[in-house]
Order: structure tokens, then C-alpha cells, then sequence
């Protein structure tokens, strides 16, 4: 199991920066909350190649996340497979502080119906000037897990990478046990297929949202906070990469 990374909040966004820009991507920053910048890498690839877009740090206290997305970038594992639109870090006041919500208190991951806050405001408005999303991976933890599971939001029926995600996990630890979780029953152990029609919604996460108007096919990960902070992240490579190297096969 590899060691965690140095986590200084405050040392993530330049390093993700300079990786993101070793590696080609382009820097946008699209917003900013309280003096902290909002950035989207993307990395367009000539030709028709797949759009995947991957986010995290909607969470300040789910550390895992991004620095998965840090070490994909510096492997250079995201390549010329695919067009790249990264959003590594949504919540920066939440990361900087190590807090479920922002710095106004407010869960970004229950704001995209009527966009709040500034920085799902600022979020949304980046979205829209993209192109449709082939594939949209959301990457979080959960502090009442005791094993890896995933959402998945297919309406269309497409060929699911559920289990592929799931065999890669399996190798790092347990997958959930329990055939409900967040009040949702399970579809198949660790998979959670929930009805994703946004009419039927209260709120919206950031999941919900991207089904919504930008793709058909999109996951949530989580891995579970009791495990070190090294299992996670390797939990999340693990499963990002046999995801992306299924999907752009």
C-alpha cells in the first residue's frame, strides 16, 4: 500500500496545478470563494475522442478524493484516450478547514437545484459551456461505510462499468455489506441504482445534476473513511483507472 501524500490544504491546488500543466491541461479558473480560486483542468485531444469528466472535493473532509485525482494526473494516466474535464477540488474553503460544507456551512453536494451557493453558482456556469459528458465520475468518501460502493445513474442502459469497478476495488478491501445504504437499497452488492429522475428530487447532488444535462452515464464513488487514508487513495486509482481503461478501450 502506498503512503499518503503530504496534506497541507493549502500546498494541493499549486501541486495539482503544475501536475495538471506537466501533463498538458489547460487552467480555467471559473470562480472564487473567499479569496480561494475555483479551477477546471481540461486536456482536448484532436479527434473524436471520448469527453470524461471527473470531480471531487465537493467535501472538505474527504481528503481521498483529490489527491486520487492528483496522483491519476501525475502517473499521466489521464493521456490521449480521451478529452479531460477535471474539477479536483469544488469545496476549497471545506478542504482548507476539513469540513463537510463550505465556509457558509452549506453542503455543495445538496445545491445543485437552485445553485446557492457561490460556488455551485460558479460551477454550474462552467458546465454549461462544456460539451455533453460520454462519461462522469464523482469521487467521494463515506464516514459510515465500512466498504468501497458506488452509484451508478444509466438511464439509457448503457454497458455498465459497475463491476469492473468493483473487481478493482476488491483487492484493496471489503466492498459495502449492507443491502441499504443512505436509506437506498442496493441493486447488487456495493452498487446502488437509485431513481435518478430529477423530478422526483428534493435536491440535487452534483450526480444528479450531470445526469440531468450533460450525460448518461455517470458514478459516485465512495470508499470508506475508517480505512487509512493510503487505502483509499489507492482504492480510488484502483478503480478510476480499470473504469477509464474499460470505458476507452
Amino acid at each position: 500500500m502506498s503512503q499518503p501524500p503530504p496534506l497541507d490544504p493549502a500546498a494541493f491546488s499549486p501541486r495539482f496545478a503544475a501536475a495538471a500543466a506537466a501533463a498538458g491541461f489547460r487552467t480555467e479558473a471559473f470562480g472564487d470563494v473567499a479569496g480561494h480560486p475555483l479551477q477546471a483542468f481540461t486536456r482536448r485531444t484532436a479527434g473524436a475522442r471520448p469527453r470524461v469528466y471527473l470531480s471531487a472535493g465537493i467535501h472538505g473532509d474527504e481528503p481521498a478524493p483529490p489527491h486520487a485525482l492528483l496522483r491519476l494526473v501525475e502517473l499521466g494516466l489521464l493521456d490521449d484516450r480521451a478529452t479531460w474535464f477535471v474539477c479536483p477540488l469544488l469545496n476549497p474553503t471545506g478542504f482548507l478547514h476539513r469540513t463537510r460544507e463550505n465556509f457558509a456551512r452549506v453542503d455543495l453536494n445538496r445545491d445543485y437545484k437552485d445553485a446557492i451557493s457561490s460556488e455551485v453558482a460558479a460551477h454550474v456556469g462552467w458546465l454549461r459551456r462544456q460539451p455533453a459528458f460520454d462519461l462522469a465520475v464523482c469521487v467521494h468518501e463515506d464516514w459510515e461505510a465500512s466498504g468501497f460502493y458506488l452509484y451508478e445513474l444509466n438511464p439509457e442502459r448503457r454497458p455498465t462499468l459497475a463491476d469492473t469497478m468493483l473487481a478493482a476495488a476488491r483487492h484493496l478491501g471489503p466492498i459495502e455489506p449492507a443491502t441499504v445504504i443512505d436509506g437506498r437499497p442496493i441493486d447488487q452488492p456495493g452498487v446502488i441504482r437509485p431513481v435518478s429522475d430529477p423530478v422526483l428530487r428534493d435536491t440535487w447532488p452534483e450526480a444528479i445534476y450531470l445526469r440531468n444535462f450533460h450525460t448518461t452515464l455517470s458514478y459516485t464513488l465512495e470508499t470508506p473513511s475508517v480505512r487509512p487514508l493510503g487505502q483509499r487513495i489507492d482504492t480510488h486509482c484502483a478503480v478510476l483507472r480499470a473504469a477509464l481503461d474499460a470505458f476507452l478501450r
